[in-house]
């Protein structure tokens, strides 16, 4: 009988329902809390290099362009597509390839690229490297690429600067985001990439 009595008294008993119902939940809290944090880590990494590209393309359309010959080409009494360009007329988008440029130096990735002379001005990559860097620290120099291509403006002739006016992309590859919630496994990222139409092109100073 007081066998029985001990069995009722002992599935009656909850004293330590608290602290087992916490065991079970503690774990999916704690996931909760971790991709609560993995989320905001991804958004404000994602913003820094979205916000770095942007500044870098700011700073590459208002200073010295990275490809040297770029600076001084004239399309003055050339022939694009059959058709003379005379001074003053309209240079045309398909007039002008794509160059990217890395730290190692600029190649013509499509198109006529100017010549087929491309030199790299390393003092003006690293000027935009260097803002890139500012905002998005964590990005390697051999991870951030700068694309020149036709975009239909400019004219021949230009005595105050550049004869064309190309896009100027800057981009950030191979960007990874750790995640807490994988146990250290890395995300990538999409690359960060941001287009302006090259402004005065000359100096050093940018804002």
């Amino acid at each position: 009988m007081r066998l029985v009595r001990f069995f009722k008294a002992f599935w009656r008993d909850q004293r330590g329902a608290g602290a087992a119902e916490f065991a079970l939940i503690l774990p999916i809290f704690i996931l909760f809390v971790i991709a609560i944090i993995d989320a905001g880590r991804y958004a404000y990494l994602f913003n820094q290099g979205e916000k770095a590209s942007q500044v870098g393309a700011r700073a590459a359309v208002v200073t010295d362009p990275l490809v040297t010959e770029l600076a001084t080409y004239t399309y003055t009494g050339r022939t694009v597509g059959g058709v003379l360009i005379n001074q003053g007329d309209r240079i045309p988008a398909s007039a002008f390839g794509k160059i990217t440029c890395r730290s190692t130096g600029c190649t013509c990735v499509s198109g006529t690229c100017l010549d087929g002379t491309l030199t790299l001005d390393t003092t003006s990559f690293n000027r935009v490297a260097g803002r890139v860097k500012n905002i998005y620290p964590r990005v390697a120099l051999a991870d951030i690429a700068i694309d020149y291509s036709g975009s239909g403006l400019g004219y021949a002739g230009n005595p105050t600067g550049m004869d064309i006016a190309p896009f100027v992309t800057v981009r950030l590859l191979n960007q990874t985001f750790r995640s807490y919630l994988l146990f250290g496994s890395t995300v990538g990222f999409p690359d960060f990439a941001y287009t302006l139409t090259m402004e005065d092109g000359q100096g050093t100073n940018f804002n």
